[in-house]
């Protein structure tokens, strides 16, 4: 794969990624990112299994939500037993 291929992934994936989820910032419960994170390994898998390559934006983004996720379940932990 070319560099020019890879550059188009990134820049498809960028606005797939911008047209389709919220920032993991924006997001307020744990169903809607892990929503998004099985949609987003979905993608990912999409994208090995045809090109053989991962943006490392997508990458990023998985591990913004997760993030994201382990922040919800500490405040929610705190707020329960503390």
């Amino acid at each position: 794969m070319t560099r020019y291929e890879q550059k188009k992934i990134d820049v498809e994936f960028s606005r797939f990624a911008r047209m389709n989820f919220d920032k993991p910032q924006n997001c307020r419960n744990i169903g809607q990112i892990r929503y998004y994170m099985d949609e987003l390994t979905i993608k990912m898998k999409e994208l090995k299994s045809s090109f053989n390559y991962v943006p490392d934006f997508a990458h990023a983004l998985l591990t913004q939500y997760n993030d994201a996720q382990n922040h919800i379940i500490h405040r929610n932990f705190k707020n329960v037993y503390c």
